[in-house]
Order: structure tokens, then sequence, then C-alpha cells
């Protein structure tokens, strides 16, 4: 196994590739092929077989639940959060905003078994609010949630035609992800942001570079906590 950085760096390459691509419908096959490795990487090993490495695993496998779920005085999140956030963006932006289905943290049950009170994405939380949460949640349901959000990602990656990947986000659906509370009010320029995407755009941020952002953040307060 390499080292983190050289796996990173690696990842990051393979990003540089896809981004220009995200716009070219023509270019569709190997969007797709690009994305799907990208994102499994970011995934637990359980998301596809023969995946080369995976980051959840190199952060979460063996953590101690006090790492996990800890708020470090001069940070503004745990490890805790990072994975949920990440877990609730990918549910929404696949799920609600791209193919305009329900989200499977609604529709299988997921914040019973996560033993959550919150149901958003995270973003307007308070540091008590990211502290309970932290301290709550069922941290080996957030990574079967996470599991399970990426397994339904990849069937509808899988499934979007060429002639959707520069259609922009349908307005009505960020309009529904008000409406159930998955992004609050005062997060709105989360809505804003994904308001000005096209699906294209949604699978190289929240889907790949926003995963890999928060991993990152995640993995730098591991190595802290274990100084």
């Amino acid at each position: 196994m390499s080292d983190i950085k050289t796996l990173r760096d690696e990842w990051n390459a393979a990003q540089k590739q896809l981004r220009p691509l995200l716009s070219n419908p023509a270019r569709h096959a190997e969007i797709l092929d690009l994305i799907l490795n990208q994102h499994a990487v970011l995934h637990s090993a359980k998301i596809a077989p023969n995946i080369p490495w995976s980051y959840e695993d190199l952060l979460l496998d063996e953590l101690s639940e006090n790492v996990f779920r800890r708020l470090l005085p001069k940070e503004e999140h745990t490890i805790a959060w990072h994975i949920w956030h990440i877990a609730r963006i990918e549910d929404i932006t696949m799920h609600i905003l791209t193919a305009g289905e329900e989200q499977i943290f609604a529709s299988q049950g997921w914040r019973e078994r996560l033993k959550a009170k919150a149901g958003d994405t995270g973003n307007a939380m308070t540091r008590q609010e990211i502290e309970t949460l932290s301290e709550t949640i069922d941290l080996q349901a957030l990574r079967a949630y996470r599991l399970a959000v990426g397994k339904e990602t990849r069937q509808i990656i899988s499934s979007i035609p060429a002639e959707a990947i520069n259609t922009i986000v349908d307005p009505p659906r960020l309009q529904r992800v008000l409406d159930v509370g998955a992004v609050l009010p005062e997060a709105m320029d989360v809505i804003d942001y994904w308001g000005k995407r096209t699906i294209g755009g949604l699978l190289g941020m929240p889907i790949s570079r926003h995963m890999i952002i928060h991993l990152n953040q995640a993995y730098t307060l591991k190595e802290k906590m274990h100084r």
C-alpha cells in the first residue's frame, strides 16, 4: 500500500483528467467510467470489487470511538460530522436532485437506525449541535448508511443518459430538498450553489471533490489526535 499522500496525488491527477470532460456528452462513457473509479476509492472497499484502495477504510478502520466523536477545542468539526455531512450530501444530490427520487435517509428509515436527531446536511449546525450529533450517532450505522448511499449512487450514475450531463438541476427538485428539511433555510447558499450546477457538475463536486475535501480534513483530525 502506498502512503496517503501518494494515493491522494493519484486521485487528484485522475480528477484533473475528469473535470474537462464533464460538459462533453460525446465523452459520456469515459465520464461515467472515470467518475465511478473516483467515487469507489472514496468509499469503503465494500462499495465495489477490486478497488485499488479505500480512503474510508484507511481513515476509519480501527479508529477508536473517542477519536471519531471528539471535537477538539480549536476545530469546527468532528470526524463523525465529516462522515455524516458527505453521506447526507451524496444521498440528497444523487437521489433528489439527479434521479428525482426520495432520499434513502427517509425511504429506508436511516434516521432511526442512525439514532440521529438531525436530518439535514449539517451545514448550519452550531458547535453544540455538532457535539450532540457526534456523541449520539450510531457509528457503525453511519458507515452502513454511507455504504448504502454509495451503492445507490453507482446505480444512478450508471443510468445517467448522455443528454442529461449538461442539464441544469430542476428547480422543483431543489424545493423538494428544502421541503423535506434536508437543507435548512440557514444554509440557502448550498441550494443556490446546487441550483447553478448541471448534472455533470454534481458528479464533479458533491460526488468527488467535495468528498475528498472532507475526508482529507477528517484524516488531518485523526493525525492530530494520534500525535
